[in-house]
């Protein structure tokens, strides 16, 4: 294990969660916005849509192992629906998202990024995520206002979701290093520690429970590869104390 020279993070569940998350609630924010909505469509009308246009449509390419962008997904939707609003493609993002939650700090998230900051650790951010890296950077810099991130990639930017190692090598192309001098930490032991492995990068499972029950993590196992397991962010600082040169 080789002390990191920079440390990439994944976003959900990792730095930050959604609680409370409600799409319903998002989309009453952004339609608070509305400048055009010829045939008089409701709220309930826009979650029939959102359903057909994200759920349907957008979710099937997600699980082939590609993202399109939200503004993409709302282009779609709302011009379907005839719906007009007073906001850029990126607030319009950032209304619903925020809408339908704020967001909050996963536990000793805060700690642990002024700690690397601090001992001189670079840091960035891939996510799979419908929301734009721009979208995301916004958020970040809201609930983490400390941060250091260099650079934040969102699979729906680059149109590939992890596991797939060019979201890794990318990033290794933009930190300019090699991948052992990078570890990458995630919640997803197949898309986040695999993926990171198959690339090269020394991969932290970050196996926290708080909201666990967030998603249907059915169809996730152990890690086949090796890589650090820890539960906490203060085990991950322990370490770094450990083994810093």
């Amino acid at each position: 294990m080789k002390y990191p020279e920079m440390i990439i993070f994944d976003y959900g569940h990792t730095l930050l969660y959604e609680p409370g998350w409600d799409s319903v609630r998002g989309n009453a924010e952004l339609l608070k916005y509305a400048t055009k909505n010829p045939h008089n469509y409701t709220l309930e009308d826009v979650r029939k849509g959102a359903e057909l246009i994200f759920g349907k449509h957008i979710e099937s390419i997600r699980k082939i192992g590609y993202d399109i962008c939200g503004q993409v997904g709302d282009k779609v939707l709302y011009e379907y629906l005839g719906i007009e609003f007073s906001l850029t493609p990126l607030e319009m993002e950032t209304v619903f998202w925020n809408g339908a939650s704020m967001g909050a700090i996963m536990p000793g998230a805060d700690k642990m990024l002024d700690y690397i900051n601090k001992n001189g650790i670079r840091s960035a951010v891939i996510s799979n995520l419908l929301w734009s890296g721009a979208a995301l950077i916004e958020r970040l810099n809201r609930l983490l206002p400390e941060n250091q991130f260099e650079f934040v990639m969102t699979s729906s930017d680059y149109f590939i979701r992890k596991p797939d190692r060019i979201l890794f090598d990318i990033a290794l192309q933009k930190a300019g290093l090699s991948a052992d001098e990078v570890w990458y930490c995630g919640d997803n032991p197949q898309a986040d520690i695999e993926g990171a492995s198959q690339a090269g990068i020394y991969p932290v499972w970050y196996d926290n429970d708080t909201e666990r029950d967030y998603k249907n993590r059915s169809s996730e196992h152990a890690p086949a590869c090796d890589h650090l397991h820890i539960h906490e962010w203060n085990e991950m600082i322990d370490l770094l104390e450990k083994i810093r040169v």
